[in-house]
């Protein structure tokens, strides 16, 4: 067979030239490079945003985050909530441009050139001569100039878009007064408390209650579905293992950095110093000199006066008192040469007059700590270790491909990845679709419990591709076991329903009787319990729910005091009685100041925000795509 295409290959070729171009001509390139290429997922007037777009561009900020931050969890980089702030901005981006566009806002060429010349940044590409080196650009930022300068163009004209906004919002003291105060507002208050615990024994709940209860509300008492599977998880601390490495190249180590598993050896020496600084005159600087000449022949005389010549003539601050000395010290922690010098002595010997940038020393060695170096084979463990770890990277390189092709080639099982790269076959139960609360390792990332509940993995039981879950870290699973979604048997759920519904109605009969007090009290105050007064705020809740602390801030100051009472829902109800209000401690000047201007960038926040909106609307703006339940908050203005 092989043979005829051989023989025959042009009219082959021939032959299948003219069946592909006619597929081509009518269904176009497009549809033999994935369905996805035009997909829409925004929407704005006079342009699209298409997935390859939005997908390319949360590369480009996922990469830069990776390279600001090494350590950050791939899984949270890969998150629905953070792709989909990523198209937000795509879509805020492109609307600016639309009304910047449609505006006629540009930059002065004048302004342009300014702020290049201000950009330290740009500072760095230029060369000795002044040039501006075009290839270290693109290589260092991925961009050419022109498309740098674009870029800074399009920044700057979106950003005048609202300036004429924010740079004109208006803070009125009114309106911080108003505002602050809602914080800091004070109430004295007194609660009378009706729990449902109180009224738990008035109720009584039925087995035909629980029933009807129970199919009314199915929906809540759903087991989610759950899977039990198997996985491979490969990292660093894998590909150490396989790393081989001989007793040669151990020792060799070893004999490298000897320096690093002991004590280096340490000196002590006294010394006497007479400075003479560079700014000294020369004629200053032979009298000093001498001096040392002097003090070292009569120390060289007297070897055991030298600490007491060091008081009295050392020029030194810090040693002079101590008699010269300088306490134990290791190669590097002196100027050289008087390091050299000090290293070169034997203990006891006193140098010959050494010259410093400080002046003249004279150095007495007055003891030595040899250096310790362990044998071998005390730390050899600690060397097999940071010679495992410093090929580990590259190890991982390699082990990442073949755990790759392992785990697709032989898609029914993971015991051969685990054999070629000695790794362990982790198991789990009740693996959510989701992460669940504290999952750590592969099971809370979510894209690896993505990839287990794809239709292969479920219906086939297949291996799922290699998947990062952290950083130098793979994963591959497989489900062994999976139950869907179903409802919870009566039976399981029975003593739950019970306490809920007691809960529930003992909370209408804890609320009946607190309206039944609030009416009664309202019309005749004798006779009403109330707790001790507290002071409460927004910001100084003395233990009470919210509700009561908003019903005590919104009650009529100028009626009081007043009777207001409070729905706590499952928690009962409260009737909150208001006596009087509790005017704030005025701030100091720069409280106030700051207060004011934190107001302020939230009024400019809210303006911007709604502008923007405005812009959305009149641009016919669009997100295509659902918005995930955990969208993470974007700010609307810059």
């Amino acid at each position: 067979m092989f043979d005829f295409f051989r023989k025959y290959n042009k009219i082959v070729m021939i032959f299948l030239f003219l069946l592909i171009i006619p597929s081509f001509v009518l269904f176009g390139v497009e549809r033999y490079q994935g369905s996805g290429r035009d997909e829409k997922v925004a929407h704005i007037e006079g342009g699209d945003i298409t997935k390859p777009e939005w997908d390319q561009q949360h590369r480009i900020e996922t990469d830069r985050i990776r390279q600001q931050s090494p350590n950050v969890d791939p899984t949270v980089l890969d998150s629905d909530a953070l792709r989909y702030a990523t198209l937000e901005r795509m879509v805020r981006d492109r609307v600016l441009a639309a009304a910047a566009a449609k505006a006629n806002m540009t930059v002065s060429e004048d302004r342009l050139a300014r702020i290049f010349a201000q950009d330290q940044g740009l500072a760095s590409f230029r060369t000795p001569d002044g040039k501006f080196d075009r290839e270290t650009f693109l290589r260092v930022t991925g961009r050419t100039p022109e498309q740098y300068e674009a870029s800074v163009r399009a920044d700057m004209s979106t950003q005048q878009v609202l300036l004429g906004v924010s740079g004109t919002a208006l803070t009125p003291p009114a309106l911080v007064a108003a505002t602050v105060n809602a914080f800091y507002d004070r109430r004295e208050i007194q609660v009378a408390r009706f729990a449902p615990e109180s009224f738990a024994s008035k109720v009584t709940v039925s087995d035909a209650d629980i029933e009807a209860y129970y199919k009314d509300h199915t929906s809540q008492f759903q087991a989610p579905e759950q899977a039990s599977i198997e996985y491979l998880v490969l990292d660093l601390d894998a590909a150490k293992k396989n790393i081989s490495v001989n007793e040669a190249d151990l020792k060799n180590y070893y004999d490298q950095n000897k320096e690093r598993f002991g004590t280096k050896e340490e000196r002590r020496a006294s010394h006497i110093l007479i400075t003479a600084p560079a700014s000294m005159s020369a004629g200053d600087r032979e009298k000093a000199k001498a001096k040392a000449e002097q003090l070292l022949a009569d120390v060289k005389k007297a070897p055991n006066t030298f600490a007491d010549v060091a008081r009295k003539n050392s020029q030194d601050p810090g040693s002079a008192e101590k008699g010269g000395d300088l306490d134990f010290v290791t190669k590097g922690a002196m100027v050289k040469p008087f390091e050299d010098a000090m290293f070169a002595l034997k203990k006891g010997e006193i140098s010959s007059l050494v010259e410093t940038e400080f002046g003249y020393h004279i150095i007495h060695l007055t003891d030595i700590k040899p250096a310790v170096v362990p044998p071998f084979e005390q730390v050899r463990a600690t060397i097999e270790n940071e010679v495992r770890a410093a090929q580990a990277t590259q190890e991982f390189a390699k082990a990442a491909e073949t755990f790759t092709d392992a785990v697709y080639q032989q898609p029914d099982s993971l015991k051969p990845a685990a054999e070629k790269l000695k790794l362990t076959i982790q198991t789990a139960t009740n693996v959510p679709r989701i992460p669940a609360p504290g999952a750590k390792g592969p099971l809370a990332s979510r894209n690896f419990l993505s990839a287990l509940y794809a239709s292969d993995s479920l219906e086939r039981k297949q291996n799922t591709e290699a998947v990062e879950v952290g950083s130098s870290q793979l994963a591959s699973g497989r489900v062994t076991q999976y139950t869907p979604a179903h409802p919870i048997p009566l039976a399981e759920v029975k003593d739950k329903i019970r306490a809920q519904l007691i809960t529930e109605r003992a909370a209408v009969l804890a609320r009946t009787e607190g309206e039944a007090k609030l009416a009664a009290w309202t019309t005749k105050a004798d006779g009403a319990t109330f707790a001790a007064p507290v002071t409460v705020s927004r910001i100084d809740a003395q233990s009470q729910p919210v509700p009561v602390i908003d019903a005590a801030l919104r009650a009529d100051a100028t009626k009081l005091p007043s009777l207001v009472g409070v729905d706590l829902g499952t928690q009962g109800y409260a009737v909150v009685r208001v006596t009087k209000v509790v005017p704030r401690t005025p701030p100091p000047p720069e409280q106030a100041q700051q207060e004011s201007a934190q107001v302020g960038q939230s009024v400019t926040a809210a303006e911007a925000a709604a502008y923007y909106n405005l812009l959305k609307e009149r641009f016919k703006a669009e997100i295509l795509v659902p918005k995930p339940a955990d969208t993470l908050p974007v700010a609307s203005a810059r």
